[in-house]
């Protein structure tokens, strides 16, 4: 099977002269060869946290090295590991890397390669559905702290991403789940309404818009926020709940928490409010808080949000779209915490 034998999706990343496609559909992890041979590259480190009959030729000498998706190896000491092996492999500047995996692997892998001999080129093939929408596409590279989530990291842009659609069919109900909390919160940023959409359709808008945006602002310096609508929040859950809740599922009660907290800054309706709520609902993704979720250690973790410059520091919905506001009030959003809903949210499929 090649990549032609089946239509597929193309989204560029406009960088200028590092622009870069992401390329959707069944079967486009056999471009790889293709896109190996663009770069030039004499050998490849593939780093896989699949089974190897998920790597497709790359066309070139190559070595596999095995990695592990969760949290607990997304770590400075993870990187280190699979420098050394870049090392012990003899892989240089001129050559690649291509992660294969989730979105802890591609994350762990992009800042490897980032930090390798100052940057070499490296290529996605994200196997979930989180890191086909979201991780494998912008250039944002991050490893955990005990203190927090992506903490230390580093901008270093693929030179190709290939969302193949077939890897998803082998993923588990929860895993597809945790992709989903991504999409239903482009929902609010400006990818309008995906339900009902074709998959392989929700995963080419989700892309799209994070590539706009990423052209607009690759460094986070302004409109690139808004692609972290829910995260506060939803990164304070993962590290309270010690990853317990996925990615996905915070960034779902993010979503809807941050409609919460626009409405009682009188930024948004009540329809719009709710509007959260339906929207998280129809993917069936959680929308309460843990039950076990201690609120004052929630605002503790949120005040370490990279965006926290300026005190409590939110993505949220208003007149004009999202947009970033700061310094707000602890007691602020003490009080829409307290008027969430609770649930024990780890019984999943």
């Amino acid at each position: 099977m090649t990549a032609s034998a089946h239509p597929h999706t193309r989204v560029m990343v406009e960088l200028g002269d590092r622009s870069y496609p992401v390329d959707i559909g069944p079967g486009v992890r056999h471009a790889l060869s293709g896109v190996i041979a663009g770069l030039g590259a004499q050998r490849v480190a593939m780093v896989s946290a699949r089974p190897d009959g998920w790597l497709p030729d790359p066309g070139v000498p190559s070595v596999v090295l095995r990695a592990r998706d969760g949290e607990a190896d997304k770590s400075l000491a993870t990187v280190e590991e699979l420098c050394r092996e870049f090392v012990r492999f003899g892989l240089t500047r001129s050559d690649a890397v291509v992660s294969c995996g989730g979105g802890t692997t591609t994350d762990v892998v992009g800042l490897a390669a980032a930090l390798y001999h100052r940057g070499v080129p490296v290529v996605h093939l994200p196997t979930s559905l989180l890191a086909q929408v979201d991780a494998s596409v912008g250039g944002k590279t991050a490893v955990n702290l005990p203190e927090g989530k992506n903490l230390v990291g580093a901008f270093w842009q693929p030179s190709a991403v290939l969302c193949d659609t077939d890897y998803l069919q082998t993923l588990p109900a929860a895993e597809m789940l945790n992709g989903y909390g991504e999409i239903a919160r482009c929902h609010f940023i400006g990818a309008g309404d995906l339900r009902g959409l074709p998959l392989a359709e929700q995963i080419a808008a989700s892309v799209a818009l994070k590539a706009s945006v990423v052209s607009a602002d690759e460094r986070d310096s302004g409109l690139r926020h808004v692609l972290n609508y829910g995260h506060t929040l939803g990164h304070a859950l993962e590290i309270v709940t010690d990853f317990r809740l996925r990615h996905g599922e915070g960034v779902a009660i993010g979503t809807v928490f941050a409609g919460r907290l626009a409405l009682a800054l009188g930024r948004i309706d009540e329809a719009r409010a709710a509007e959260h709520l339906e929207v998280v609902r129809g993917y069936g993704l959680p929308f309460a808080l843990p039950a076990d979720a201690d609120p004052g250690r929630l605002i503790e973790v949120m005040r370490l949000d990279k965006k926290a410059t300026d005190g409590l520091t939110f993505v949220l919905d208003g007149p004009g779209g999202p947009e970033l506001v700061s310094g707000l009030a602890e007691e602020t959003v003490a009080t829409a915490l307290a008027g969430m809903d609770r649930a024990d949210p780890y019984d999943r499929p």
